[in-house]
């Protein structure tokens, strides 16, 4: 993996509650989505969380049955990084 997906699966993983997290998070999203890693539907979750700094995109995603393709492949990152 490169150093910048690295770097942006870093940013997305990042915990709600630090202060501008979900612009972050979103701004990790768009580029996974232009990438063809997440679907447009995914990224427009984030974007409605990102000025939430406070709420778990992945929770919203869990709850609106959304992104479960998505959910895996975080899940996996968190993993294998940790």
């Amino acid at each position: 993996m490169d150093e910048e997906t690295r770097r942006n699966w870093e940013i997305i993983t990042t915990p709600p509650g630090a202060e501008w997290s979900g612009r972050a998070r979103y701004a990790a999203a768009m580029y996974f989505c232009q990438r063809g890693d997440m679907a447009p539907e995914v990224l427009e979750i984030y974007r409605i969380c990102s000025r939430l700094d406070a709420e778990d995109p992945v929770s919203v995603l869990r709850r609106w049955k959304l992104g479960e393709a998505w959910i895996a492949r975080l899940e996996a990152f968190r993993k294998g990084s940790g």
